[in-house]
């Protein structure tokens, strides 16, 4: 996977098509793909609320969310064998 782009190519990109440069051009020109650019271009609409669906910062929220749900689970997990070890050795920790 090609490392992420920082947002000031993403938005000095995204100003080029808006001047009225064909998307297939810009997107040649700066070494990316044109679907790429059309996702940057999709993203920014949703970003302006021009188009639905869930904003940059929901889906970084999102992300977190499901990366913090796991390491609870996990951690869940973890609790319910110590208790199970331990109920079934009657041996509790001091």
């Amino acid at each position: 996977m090609p490392a992420a782009k920082p947002p000031e190519f993403r938005r000095r990109a995204l100003d080029l098509v808006e001047a009225g440069e064909p998307v297939a051009q810009v997107a040649r020109n700066l070494g990316i793909s044109e679907s790429c650019l059309r996702r940057w271009m999709d993203q920014a609409a949703v970003d302006t609320g021009a188009k639905e669906g869930l904003t940059s910062a929901e889906k970084g929220e999102l992300v977190e969310l499901r990366r913090r749900m796991r390491v609870l689970e996990m951690e869940n997990e973890i609790l319910k064998r110590a208790s199970a070890y331990f109920a079934r050795e009657n041996v509790l920790p001091k």
